[in-house]
């Protein structure tokens, strides 16, 4: 399978609450925003632009991805959850086999980890979405083939991934991958600075 048949959508449209005053996808990651660090993460991944969908401050987000391989799409509807900003990528993604849908917050995610999930979903089902899952724990991103876009953006109500998956278990494929980068979101300070430590103990 060629990799660069795969487009990867980032959703980079939450308030970051958890945060406090800080915009997380704003706090750097290896001397760049996590969100710049997700979107080459993803790329290097895929060889295709990355589709970034944005909402709370997409001006400082667009800004931190200046001059990055993506296609950037606004969801005007952001506040109403992470279901909305997922439609808008699928809406806004080009045409491709498969679509990594992922989140813009997850900087132990590595190319790698990437590269073995889509090997796992083309050895299993390839029709089915692929969805990562250790000690019961289901993990991001999941692949999402091109012949499924059509129906997770079909009920307005719910559209995404969230709510067809639990529905619709006969289109869903779990793949048993352990890598934590797979289960681990900075939502929190606490978790950032943990983050942040980890990576300065590697690099010294």
């Amino acid at each position: 399978m060629r990799m660069a048949d795969t487009i990867a959508i980032v959703l980079a449209a939450g308030l970051s609450r958890r945060m406090g005053a800080r915009n997380k996808l704003l706090l750097s990651i290896g001397g760049m925003p996590m969100i710049r660090h997700m979107v080459m993460t993803y790329f290097e991944a895929t060889q295709n632009a990355v589709c970034v969908v944005t909402g709370h401050e997409a001006d400082k987000i667009t800004q931190a991805l200046h001059g990055a391989p993506v296609t950037i799409h606004n969801n005007p509807d952001y506040a109403n959850g992470q279901a909305s900003s997922v439609a808008c990528g699928l809406r806004g993604a080009d045409n491709c086999d498969r679509l990594f849908i992922g989140l813009g917050d997850q900087p132990n995610l590595t190319t790698k980890d990437l590269a073995q999930l889509l090997d796992r979903h083309a050895n299993g089902d390839p029709s089915k979405i692929a969805i990562p899952q250790h000690d019961g724990q289901r993990g991001n991103p999941i692949v999402v083939p091109a012949g499924l876009r059509a129906q997770l953006l079909a009920d307005p109500r719910a559209p995404g991934c969230k709510k067809f998956t639990r529905n619709h278990p006969e289109h869903v494929q779990f793949h048993a991958l352990p890598n934590p980068g797979f289960y681990a979101d900075i939502d929190t300070p606490e978790a950032y600075q943990a983050v942040s430590e980890s990576r300065q103990e590697v690099t010294t």
